[in-house]
């Protein structure tokens, strides 16, 4: 029988509600997650790692990398056929992403959540598991590097983002759309990534700051991520990664002090193109020497940045490292 290991690092899926709190919180071990639904062990045998039980937004990067070394270790394992890590939906889709990134073994992992604690009705928590456990034991799920799998369908790590507060079909890949579903009788998978880049570095550079842009933004935040210490930055810019002009001249201190600068999205989805030429468009950013995002949100732009910045400080290497292989 195949092996899935499940790695549990907290967030709603392990959470119930607290009557001392007046609110969920994080409560549950993996073992008694998994104890929802004894026919998982029905399709594998299964192991248990307890990360922890963080709430997503607990989650730091240190953590996180903690948990990419963590996989990485594990999934090398030749009685492992694959993954699934539970994880608070908050920021399931950085550390997934930088998951991703790292990832190199054909054999698949999958990121997993709840939108609804063990306490109320409909908890989506078990659901999602078995969701999860079938995807990563078929075939066709191979090296296609992370997945996650939420309300019965299968998103690319590099795609997929959180769009709803509360709702169970909160994850979506809006641009392209989900990789495959989860049927009753079988696992579909409809396509597969045609780029999937990945970056090898020991170590990742936490100190990468965001900041959003908005109408009469200015330079005062650019500057004080910059003399913070910030190592690099990504600008939330609007539409195709344009910036007000007030926020140039900061954007301009950073590339001169030798930061790194990225510039992404505040839309939902859509990709960073210098088509604008005015003061403080993309094409005015771009030649200035700012890196563009492609269609990663500023949430995954970070992540790329930082590991990028791990791997080296050379800029001509930095932008090969974000540009190449990107949509």
């Amino acid at each position: 029988m195949p092996r899935v290991l499940f790695v549990f690092t907290g967030g709603t899926i392990s959470m119930r509600f607290d009557p001392a709190t007046g609110g969920a919180v994080p409560a549950l071990s993996g073992e008694e997650i998994l104890a929802y639904d004894p026919g998982l062990r029905t399709f594998a045998d299964l192991e248990v790692i307890d990360f922890g039980r963080f709430p997503g937004p607990h989650m730091t990067p240190d953590r996180m990398w903690a948990l990419s070394e963590l996989i990485a270790q594990q999934i090398a394992r030749p009685e492992i056929d694959g993954i699934v890590v539970t994880h608070g939906t908050d920021t399931l889709e950085e550390t997934a992403y930088l998951l991703d990134l790292r990832h190199t073994s054909p054999k698949p992992v999958a990121f997993v959540g709840a939108i609804r604690n063990s306490s109320e009705l409909g908890y989506d928590g078990p659901a999602n598991l078995r969701a999860a456990q079938r995807t990563v034991l078929q075939p066709q799920a191979r090296n296609q590097g992370v997945f996650v799998v939420l309300n019965q369908m299968i998103h690319a790590a590099s795609e997929v983002t959180k769009t709803s507060t509360q709702q169970l079909d909160t994850f979506q890949s809006p641009l392209f759309g989900p990789l495959g579903m989860v049927d009753d009788d079988r696992v579909l998978f409809g396509r597969q990534l045609a780029i999937r880049p990945t970056i090898a570095t020991p170590a990742w550079e936490t100190r990468v700051d965001i900041v959003t842009m908005y109408a009469g933004a200015d330079s005062r935040f650019v500057d004080y991520a910059r003399e913070q210490g910030a190592q690099g930055l990504v600008i939330e810019g609007t539409g195709r990664g344009n910036v007000p002009p007030a926020a140039v001249p900061g954007i301009q201190r950073a590339l001169d002090g030798g930061l790194p600068v990225v510039v992404a999205s505040r839309c939902a989805h859509g990709r960073i193109l210098d088509t604008y030429a005015y003061s403080g468009s993309g094409h005015d950013l771009r030649q200035r020497g700012v890196l563009l995002a492609g269609t990663l949100n500023p949430a995954k732009a970070r992540i790329k940045l930082m590991l990028a910045l791990g791997r080296t400080r050379d800029a001509g290497e930095i932008r090969r490292l974000m540009e190449d292989g990107a949509y």
